[in-house]
């Protein structure tokens, strides 16, 4: 529900714009970069589901103090900024732990299914949050949507803190934090395919932020029917996500990293079709050929790193990979709301459509990435 109910929350407030919410978004994606190095240093020595857990409980906190605050209808920069930082915060512990959680558990044979499984069960909780989240937003306010976006992260972090003992801690050593960074990042960089495909998706995300969480709802306002149309958008988008789960369980692919570039342009056709803007129904479609490209490259990228990378600096490798996917998010969200301003929220959404294509062009000119093959599943420790 957050990306709805927060966009909106903000926009609706007396002094809520395009730059605000930018400027919160922003600031949540910086704090996640620079705790994701260290998150995945304290999952691998702390344990993966106690990390996911405390992130998910300490979010929580804040963001009920940010529930608490849009209800009086004045919620102060500072607060937004706060509350926001503080759930960056924990996201940088939360996506390098939980990446490391699925190969903890399964055998390697089963890894791409159970990832897609995983995925199907989240993006139904997608689907059902965009759709209930414009619904709620739209009939009694953001604050009400905020709040119960709120309360499931505590449930989710009470199931999980319930089962802490399935995820142990390493085995202690005298190595330092910076130690373990270090190994992590001499790792990391070891992978070309790993780092150029980051390198060229923080790319990726920064058109997608800026066309997703600030033009988009600027369009719904302006074009369409506000919360309600965006709602329709995203939950096209989730269910894309759900689609993509269950390709993801039976489909394999010789060369995975030519296939998924090749649908990555759906992002661009995806911005395309806000530019004109087109009606909201070939938005939503466009945004769901785009939700498939995206549960795709997180079922198959994750497997591949699951297969490749070193099982004990899995979490660390991971936390390099988010925080380098993610780097230029805030970018995006900063550029967006002054760009649409300068240049107009068409030429901007143009602008965007080009980019990330002449971007996925390049990427698949790199013969490391086109012909990059998966291994067979070994019972790797």
């Amino acid at each position: 529900m957050s990306p709805i109910a927060l966009a909106f929350g903000i926009l609706h407030l007396p002094n809520g714009d395009a730059n605000l919410l930018s400027l919160v978004l922003g600031a949540t994606t910086v704090a996640m970069l620079v705790m994701s190095p260290f998150g995945g240093v304290l999952a691998d020595k702390f344990g993966r589901i106690r990390a996911v857990a405390f992130a998910d409980l300490v979010g929580a906190t804040g963001l009920f103090v940010q529930v608490a605050y849009f209800a009086t209808g004045n919620v102060p920069i500072i607060v937004l900024l706060i509350v926001n930082i503080n759930f960056g915060l924990m996201w940088g512990i939360f996506w390098p732990a939980m990446s490391g959680v699925l190969p903890a558990l399964v055998p390697d044979e089963h890894l791409q299914k159970t990832n897609s499984v995983n995925n199907l069960f989240s993006n139904g909780a997608i689907i059902l949050g965009a759709a209930v989240g414009g619904i709620i937003v739209a009939g009694w306010g953001s604050t009400w949507a905020l709040a119960i976006d709120a309360a499931t992260f505590v449930v989710g972090g009470v199931l999980l803190f319930s089962f802490r003992h399935v995820s142990v801690k390493s085995e202690p050593n005298e190595n330092s934090m910076f130690d373990d960074l270090i190994h992590g990042w001499k790792i990391f960089i070891s992978y070309r395919w790993i780092v150029i495909g980051v390198f060229g998706f923080s790319f990726i995300i920064l058109a997608w932020a800026a066309g997703e969480n600030i033009l988009g709802p600027l369009i719904a306002l302006e074009e369409f029917n506000g919360a309600k149309s965006w709602s329709l958008v995203l939950t096209f988008e989730g269910i894309g996500l759900l689609i993509g789960s269950i390709i993801g369980i039976r489909m394999k692919f010789k060369y995975p990293l030519r296939f998924l570039l090749i649908i990555s342009f759906s992002i661009s056709l995806y911005m395309w079709s806000m530019a004109r803007p087109q009606s909201i129904w070939f938005i939503a479609f466009c945004a769901l050929l785009w939700g498939i490209t995206i549960d795709l490259w997180t079922t198959i990228w994750s497997t591949a790193m699951a297969r490749e990378v070193p099982r004990e600096a899995l979490s660390r490798v991971s936390s390099f990979d988010a925080m380098g996917t993610m780097l230029l998010r805030p970018v995006g969200l900063a550029i967006a709301g002054p760009l649409s301003m300068a240049i107009g929220l068409s030429n901007t959404l143009y602008a965007l459509a080009i980019f990330s294509a002449i971007l996925i062009l390049g990427m698949l000119a790199t013969p490391v990435m086109r012909n990059m093959q998966i291994r067979e599943a070994t019972n790797k420790e």
